[in-house]
């Protein structure tokens, strides 16, 4: 199946002639400059919540009470970007500037901008506990990130603290202030921080789903029920094309934007894939391709995906795997997948199912079936080597490979990694 994606054309300046040149005959189109942006990525709705507390920054023009995911943008340092260069003022406005922040602003994704925002509320709220004044919390020096991180330390993961530093980054970025920082100082810090961080801010391991345990699940669901129908459908999509679940399901009901969200849209059928074409991903603004085989058994992607078409039938412009609710037809959100597979894993007595488990269990099918390393990380669409990390916490995927007769001697020189 594939989903159309939106495209623009892109700015070619070579087509645009000056009326100053000696031959240019033609008028400069000023519609080439000043695009509306899209609101659903520069806006966002509702209502932020109170601040939780022990977290409350002391109140400040420039840090107006907003939602986590808008902090970046409307918390604004005292010093932010001018309409000058080097050589004096130039002939900008304060809309120039507005656009700037907002076109910059949308590079980082959505929930990548709410982690980003949550750090941003833990500096300004330690800065204010220390009375550091808002010149010296932008642009900010080694010792006041160094001191900010120390006193971090103990009461946060490592990863949350990197998110931290990375996101007090953006906000510089953001704003057009530069960022000086002793990088040997910040890792050594940032990893002695990781290593003092608490045991309750682990997260135990994320154990991965198998087919196996993605037939057990189909036993305790009705397929002939709209949500369970939509909820199997997303669950083998998702697996099988090894992707996020949040590429295929909805942060809220009213998140919905064709722009953004992959839709049913229109069929296209090969002799052994189909493609779902993702308009926006957490990786890629303008969208990546995801794909599956038919499988045999039960769990089968293709089958659980007709079925649904046929319970719930979404239309070509709505959500994938929107079913059919009592008060009318419902995009499946994130919460409302996790809690449905939540209600079968106490059914089943497992351990609660984790939405990131979808994705390494699909990694560990792969390769456990003898698949390169290089195809594997193609379709789960990594740029780095990250998802070799999988394979430390997984005995089950290196055991084949160790054996004193290894049971993939075919596949292993296809398969490992190369050494360096």
């Amino acid at each position: 199946m594939l989903v159309h994606r939106n495209t623009t054309r892109p700015f070619l300046p070579t087509n645009v002639q000056s009326t100053a040149g000696s031959r240019g005959k033609g008028k400069i189109d000023p519609s080439r400059f000043g695009a509306s942006i899209p609101l659903a990525v520069t806006e966002s709705s509702g209502k932020p919540r109170p601040y939780r507390q022990g977290l409350v920054p002391n109140v400040s023009p420039l840090r107006p009470h907003c939602l986590a995911r808008d902090r970046l943008r409307l918390w604004i340092p005292l010093t932010r970007r001018r309409a000058e260069d080097t050589y004096g003022p130039i002939n900008i406005s304060d809309d120039d500037l507005d656009r700037v922040l907002a076109v910059i602003n949308v590079s980082w994704a959505s929930g990548t901008r709410e982690t980003y925002g949550s750090g941003l509320l833990i500096f300004h709220v330690f800065c204010d506990l220390r009375k550091i004044s808002e010149a010296q919390r932008c642009l900010a020096s080694s010792i006041l990130m160094l001191t900010f991180i120390s006193s971090c330390a103990g009461s946060y993961s490592g990863k949350t603290l990197v998110n931290y530093f990375v996101a007090i980054r953006a906000w510089h970025t953001l704003h057009g202030q530069p960022w000086n920082m002793d990088n040997t100082e910040m890792k050594a810090v940032l990893d002695g921080a990781a290593i003092l961080a608490p045991p309750s801010s682990r997260r135990p391991k994320r154990e991965p789903f198998t087919p196996k345990l993605i037939a057990s699940i189909r036993t305790q669901l009705d397929l002939s029920n709209p949500l369970d129908a939509a909820v199997y459908a997303c669950l083998t999509t998702t697996f099988w094309s090894t992707a996020r679940v949040g590429e295929f399901t909805l942060p809220n009901l009213k998140a919905f934007d064709p722009r953004l969200h992959v839709k049913r849209g229109e069929d296209r059928h090969g002799l052994q894939v189909t493609v779902f074409n993702l308009p926006f991903t957490k990786c890629s603004a303008s969208g990546e391709e995801v794909y599956w085989a038919r499988q045999d058994g039960v769990f089968d992607p293709e089958a659980a995906l007709s079925n649904h078409f046929r319970i719930n039938d979404p239309p070509p412009d709505a959500p994938l795997f929107a079913w059919k609710h009592s008060q009318g037809l419902r995009p499946l959100t994130r919460t409302e997948f996790l809690k449905r597979l939540g209600l079968v894993a106490t059914t089943l007595s497992i351990d609660s199912l984790k939405g990131h488990g979808i994705r390494i269990g699909a990694t560990l099918e792969y390769l456990l079936r003898g698949v390169p390393f290089d195809v594997v990380k193609s379709i789960g669409r990594w740029s780095s080597e990250s998802f070799t990390l999988y394979l430390r916490q997984h005995a089950v995927v290196m055991a084949p490979y160790m054996q004193g007769t290894p049971i993939l001697e075919p596949f292993t020189r296809y398969t490992m990694l190369l050494l360096r």
